[in-house]
């Protein structure tokens, strides 16, 4: 029986040694980094969230009533120090209105993307780069479109700002990019980087099931059990033997 483990331990750790190294490895990195950090919630700014008084609200509304705007969902808020409002219809994309003059906002244009994402990110740092999302991808799965908004700050952060609503949907930077590589490696889903359901994963988790219980199996072997027992067999043996000599 420990021979029989030896060989199965032996070559299937051979076989899983790299996936079982992605394993701890990235383990190790998910349990030291903080998630919060991950998110780049210490690099968002810190605004002023003024309520939007209630005569303000309601004669926003009673404008876009008027020009004929309806849906089953309103969200009133502000938005770069303007009030507006987030209408959407049976869960549809929602369009954004500015209550003080009735004009609709969405889809926001380049320039008021960059402003929202130079408001969200904490420092001096100006938009570097910018560019228009139109699909989804491993990094961004959010509402689209979307406007991506670069930051040389050291970190390489990207905020996506969805042209609908006109919120920061999702925050990267080289930490989170590295923790989501990590993340593909660990549930192996190398393209999607989401799916911990896979077949493959599966297979994966189950040989390395049997390695462990194998190693289990062996372990009193390793320890010099079976050499023990042979020796004190052998002793006994002895002793048997010297107690029927006769005096």
């Amino acid at each position: 029986m420990t021979g029989i483990s030896s060989k199965i331990h032996k070559w299937l750790a051979l076989l899983m040694a790299l996936q079982i190294l992605f394993w701890f490895v990235s383990g190790l990195f998910f349990a030291l980094v903080p998630i919060e950090r991950v998110r780049s919630e210490h690099a968002i700014a810190e605004q002023r969230r003024a309520a939007v008084p209630f005569d303000t609200a309601a004669d926003g509304l009673l404008r876009l009533g008027s020009a004929g705007v309806t849906g089953d969902k309103v969200e009133i808020r502000t938005l770069l120090d303007r009030p507006v409002a987030a209408i959407s219809s049976r869960g549809g994309r929602p369009a954004l209105y500015d209550l003080a003059s009735g004009r609709r906002l969405s889809p926001l244009p380049m320039a008021m993307a960059v402003r929202i994402a130079e408001a969200d990110h904490r420092g001096a740092a100006r938009a570097a780069r910018v560019e228009r999302i139109a699909a989804n991808s491993p990094e961004y799965r959010g509402a689209l479109p979307a406007w991506r908004v670069d930051f040389e700050d050291g970190a390489n952060r990207s905020l996506y700002v969805a042209a609908d609503s006109g919120a920061v949907a999702a925050r990267r930077s080289t930490l989170w990019r590295v923790y989501d590589f990590l993340w593909g490696l660990h549930i192996m889903d190398w393209r999607g980087h989401e799916d911990f359901n896979s077949p493959l994963l599966v297979v994966a988790t189950a040989l390395g099931l049997v390695v462990i219980v194998t190693g289990i199996i062996m372990f009193p072997n390793r320890l010099g059990y079976a050499a023990w027992r042979r020796r004190r067999r052998k002793a006994n043996a002895g002793r048997s033997a010297g107690a029927g000599r006769p005096d």
